[in-house]
């Protein structure tokens, strides 16, 4: 495959905007995360403390990424990066499918949540900017772990449809069992890109810098087919 060219200075700067998304994105999801899972908690909603906990793995992808930036080398930390990703995908997808199974066996009964469906709205508008900005950015420098976490960002926008409407559905309908199908949604969601996340499937074409320095060595295992 034909690497991108890129100067060094543009490198650089490319690894900066990273770090500066990553600082947002795990701002925004410590705040979240204790909101959501508060607000599930005090309403029984399985769907609502899926998408805090959702909220948890996206601060431990973006703090993945943040620690592999921290270095003078990122390439290096590059596979570590996307394990914790996918590991936490896991995690998340294991603890929100046994709880949706419990919501459907009637083990509880999910209540309105007004916070949770403010909650989801908003995540709708901010999510999708955070992962765009990072996704583009990552593949510009060529960064599998940027952009399987601005994947881990862009589910969160599916995850906060899915728990609008499951909350709007229980909470105009009294259907209870839809808080749990879209909690399901979240595990499915999960679990597909944690998948990808391990094999690497995030990947985009190696970069190679202006100055003749190859930096496709993260692209091992097949990670930039």
């Amino acid at each position: 495959m034909t690497a991108a060219v890129i100067t060094p200075a543009r490198r650089d700067v490319l690894r900066r905007r990273i770090r500066i998304v990553v600082a947002i994105t795990i701002a925004w999801n410590v705040v979240e995360a204790i909101v959501a899972v508060l607000a599930g908690t005090a309403a029984s909603s399985a769907a609502l403390i899926g998408f805090g906990l959702d909220s948890v793995v996206e601060v431990l992808s973006a703090a993945a990424v943040a620690w592999q930036f921290s270095a003078r080398d990122p390439e290096t930390r590059e596979k570590t990066a996307l394990r914790v990703i996918a590991v936490s995908f896991f995690a998340l997808a294991a603890y929100v499918a046994v709880d949706a199974v419990l919501s459907l066996a009637g083990l509880r009964e999910p209540e309105h949540s007004p916070v949770g469906i403010a909650l989801a709205a908003l995540s709708l508008v901010v999510m999708p900017f955070l992962s765009w900005f990072e996704r583009r950015t990552g593949r510009e420098l060529g960064s599998a772990s940027a952009v399987a976490d601005s994947k881990q960002t862009l589910i969160c926008t599916y995850l906060s449809a899915a728990l609008l409407v499951g909350l709007l559905l229980n909470s105009l309908f009294g259907w209870a069992w839809a808080d749990s199908i879209a909690a399901l949604v979240i595990a499915v969601l999960a679990m597909r890109e944690g998948i990808e996340a391990w094999k690497g499937d995030a990947c985009t074409a190696p970069v190679a810098v202006l100055t003749g320095e190859q930096n496709a060595d993260h692209c091992e295992d097949g990670c930039c087919g």
